[in-house]
């Protein structure tokens, strides 16, 4: 009966595999094609092995951070565009008024009652009346904002009666 551990080549081949490589293309001046960057890596089907020895695992936890960090990173860059316009007629120091009066602009607040929650003090019903999901306290600043303005151009001031 064998004690000893040894390591065969198929094993050695398995961990090379499984190293995640990151593709990065080259800047591109044109606007007509997406750019592929960090966030957008992959693992790859079948990677050389770069690194030998014993920091092969540090380099691919590190490989991976880097890659799981730069995601993090675009879903926020996205998050943000896709709130930075607001609606016709309503201006960010409207809604800054708003916000300053009703939660000192802490978009984590929550009321004593549970009943009115984040920046603009939504209610549950009128939060996922203007297209929000899950708790508005826990959405993002930039979110918050894009729903009170479309609040306050489909109603005017009138759901905020002491702020607005």
């Amino acid at each position: 009966m064998l004690t000893k551990r040894t390591y065969s080549i198929s094993v050695l081949v398995l961990i090379a595999l499984a190293v995640p490589t990151v593709a990065l293309a080259a800047p591109d001046t044109s606007d007509s094609e997406p750019r592929i960057g960090l966030a957008d890596a992959r693992p790859a089907a079948s990677v050389p092995l770069l690194v030998r020895g014993p920091r092969i695992h540090i380099e691919m936890r590190a490989a991976a951070k880097r890659i799981r960090a730069a995601r993090r990173a675009r879903i926020e860059r996205e998050r943000e565009e896709a709130f930075a316009t607001l609606p016709a007629g309503v201006s960010m120091a409207t809604l800054e008024s708003i916000a300053s009066c009703e939660s000192g602009g802490d978009p984590t607040i929550v009321s004593s009652d549970g009943s009115y929650r984040g920046k603009y003090q939504f209610s549950f019903e009128t939060w996922a009346a203007v297209g929000g999901s899950g708790d508005p306290a826990a959405a993002p600043e930039e979110e918050q904002d894009y729903r009170a303005a479309l609040l306050y151009s489909q109603s005017g001031s009138s759901p905020w009666p002491v702020c607005g």
